[in-house]
């Protein structure tokens, strides 16, 4: 695994073939800063579609808002001042599937389990937010979260087929939120 730890910054970047046939893997760490989420989403929207997943899919569109919404979370829910957030993105071939990870180190803050969500009404725990895993639970075909192994704080994990299943997954309704 390639790894950049002589970078100034001291993030070690993981891209390469992981040792699972069929695998692609990304990791980096990110601020826990809104730019580093807007990093984190461009670096997997670029990534992506270095893999074969163009833009402009339904695929493509659907993993960047979940890989968003995850990071974003992760800056303005799991945020610890002076420590980071880390990202991963596998890709596997057998099924076409993407898994997202992202991990914080909050560990007093986690998200309810899937399916245990509040409703998109304009109840009070949604007024100035709190929609971002509405649209995980509504893009992603699986997701939840565990304790961060090894370290503390949390890990969010959601997976997105990215075979086409009928027409392409449409963002517009994220949108209106």
């Amino acid at each position: 695994m390639p790894s950049n730890n002589l970078s100034p910054t001291g993030i070690t970047q993981l891209s390469c073939a992981s040792p699972y046939l069929g695998t692609k893997a990304f990791a980096l760490r990110f601020t826990s800063t809104p730019r580093g989420a807007r990093l984190a989403r461009r670096l997997v929207a670029v990534r992506l579609d270095e893999w074969g997943v163009p833009y402009g899919t339904g695929p493509h569109e659907t993993v960047v808002v979940v890989a968003s919404e995850l990071a974003t979370n992760a800056v303005r829910h799991g945020h610890v001042p002076g420590r980071d957030f880390h990202l991963s993105l596998r890709v596997t071939d057998e099924p076409p599937v993407a898994r997202i990870e992202v991990s914080d180190t909050r560990a007093e803050r986690v998200p309810p389990r899937p399916g245990k969500l509040p409703g998109p009404g304009p109840g009070p725990e949604l007024a100035d937010g709190g929609r971002g895993l509405l649209l995980v639970e509504g893009l992603a075909d699986r997701w939840g979260w565990c304790p961060r192994p090894g370290a503390p704080g949390k890990t969010v994990w959601a997976e997105c087929a990215l075979a086409p299943q009928g027409p392409p997954a449409s963002t517009s309704a994220w949108r209106s939120l």
